[in-house]
């Protein structure tokens, strides 16, 4: 069996088309969601970026113990689970910068080999000694511009300054380096091909012939960058951001066109899996906020898009899922799809029993930044539940890998680090523990110190599928309340991630 695996950075899933989206065509996706089955209610799991990756890898939730940070010394990977039992080569083929950063440095290392196609955002690809700055101050708008250098922004001018035509674009690269592999290997067999984009993750670049559908007059130079918080721009500028946005997913649909064209042309539908999806959706002005990371993990952010066409089960093709499921399902699915076996501390569920019908093994689902609210959602009702105050709760990251985003742990930090007993997924390794405190790398870009919304709220999503307005119903909060206690001492999560929420662990202690 041969198994592709595309995976798209905030890609929002009710904009797509087989979602019911409208303002984007997306004719691919379609054409995907046809031969596919489109999972109804997959949501997220640990928030952001890496962290949903460190789930998808290793097949269970991490935002209860750690923060944004590198796969751990014991953490299983499904890449070589796959090698080492059954003999599966894995490739991963990736602009996504963040995996080469401090604080993802070794997640790409578990494949047997991988491309990383440079210029995304604030990859640090093009060196300019000195950059002709006031020709880029007057070229972008100036809620994106920089001259401070080891700058996303400024970086990221510099590197569109060399994406001149369409070929150049990271995400164009990406996809031809993915298909590039399926020329080489598509007569071999047991591989496992990892696509993946950091399109549409903003800045929004696409280019021009799929903004050309969206226009809209704007003169108040490059503006495809939202700010991360509350939308206070003027509606000209807002509606600018969300053009390019709407672009970015128009190139997207395009790129997964010319994969599943390829796969018409090779005739490999009936040997391969493909399995599509994300890592997290992304506000656009929907509830006041642009963006991620500062606000509730609303239902556009946590509840997201999954296809798998399988050619083993004819009877999915065109089939909606209804089950409970999330990221780190994508691990055992994978292990499971070449019968490898599924570590005990995998918490997550196959996914191949629910494309034979069955039912989903869970009732709800957990997910949450480090640091915020625990979220929990059966389906009908989501449930955020945030401490009685952010900035004042005893919390502590639990690591042998002590980096942030693009950085070490400072001394200071590690400085207060204690030595703690092991979990009952790090297979008797003792962790640091180490205090959460102001100031971090981790509290300015995604930690407690972010948030702008703190409140614990109730929603139903039947009545309230747009999450306008909080309910109370005290009988369905203590329900979700007892679920979400149980799951965090099933997950492992430490005393004081009870503690700072005032929820009872369910039967004393579980390490």
């Amino acid at each position: 069996m041969k198994t592709i695996f595309v995976l798209f950075d905030s890609l929002n899933r009710h904009m797509l088309s087989p979602y019911g989206g409208t303002r984007i065509p997306t004719p691919n996706f379609d054409l995907l969601a046809a031969r596919s089955a489109t999972f109804d209610k997959h949501y997220v799991g640990s928030m952001p970026c890496m962290p949903a990756r460190r789930d998808l890898l290793t097949g269970r939730l991490s935002f209860l113990h750690r923060s944004w940070g590198p796969l751990e010394p014991f953490d299983n990977a499904f890449p070589e689970i796959l090698a080492r039992e059954k003999g599966v080569y894995s490739h991963l083929v990736t602009d996504h910068f963040h995996y080469f950063e401090d604080g993802g440095s070794t997640y790409h290392n578990r494949y047997d080999s991988y491309d990383f196609v440079r210029g995304q955002e604030g990859d640090r690809w093009k060196a300019m000694v000195q950059p002709h700055w006031e020709r880029l101050r007057e070229k972008y708008h100036e809620a994106q511009f920089s001259s401070e250098r080891r700058n996303y922004k400024s970086q990221a001018m510099i590197n569109r300054e060399f994406v001149r035509e369409e070929k150049d674009f990271p995400s164009v690269r990406v996809f031809e380096a993915g298909m590039a592999f399926i020329d080489r290997n598509k007569d071999a067999d047991d591989w496992v091909l990892q696509i993946e984009t950091f399109d549409p993750h903003e800045p929004f670049h696409a280019p021009e012939r799929f903004k050309k559908p969206f226009e809209t007059g704007w003169t108040g130079g490059i503006r495809d960058w939202p700010r991360y918080g509350r939308v206070d721009e003027l509606p000209e500028e807002c509606e600018e951001l969300r053009a390019n946005y709407y672009a970015t997913v128009a190139l997207c649909d395009d790129l997964l066109g010319r994969l599943l064209d390829q796969m018409d042309r090779e005739g490999m539908w009936d040997d391969t899996i493909l399995i599509v999806t994300t890592d997290h959706g992304f506000l656009l002005g929907e509830h006041d906020f642009w963006a991620k990371n500062r606000m509730n993990i609303y239902e556009e952010i946590a509840h997201i898009p999954l296809f798998i066409h399988d050619p083993r089960r004819p009877q999915t093709k065109g089939a909606r899922i209804s089950g409970l499921t999330q990221t780190s399902d994508i691990a055992p699915t994978l292990l499971d799809i070449y019968g490898a076996g599924i570590p005990e501390e995998v918490t997550a569920q196959s996914l191949l029993p629910l494309l034979d019908g069955g039912a989903s093994a869970y009732t709800s689902v957990l997910y949450g930044y480090f640091g915020g609210a625990v979220n929990i959602t059966d389906g009908r009702y989501t449930y955020h539940r945030y401490p009685p105050d952010l900035r004042s709760q005893e919390i502590y990251q639990y690591t042998l890998m002590p980096t942030h985003i693009y950085e070490m742990f400072p001394v200071e930090e590690l400085a207060e680090a204690e030595l703690a007993m092991p979990f009952s997924f790090t297979k008797g390794a003792r962790l640091l523990k180490v205090p959460a405190k102001p100031g971090s790398a981790m509290s300015h870009n995604y930690g407690p110190e972010c948030f702008i919304e703190d409140d614990t709220r109730l929603y139903d999503l039947e009545r309230d599928p747009g999450q306008e307005t909080p309910i109370e119903a005290a009988e369905v909060e203590a329900r979700l309340t007892a679920r979400m206690s149980q799951m965090m001492a099933e997950l492992g999560a430490p005393d004081e991630a009870f503690e700072r929420l005032k929820l009872s662990r369910p039967g004393g202690p579980v390490r």
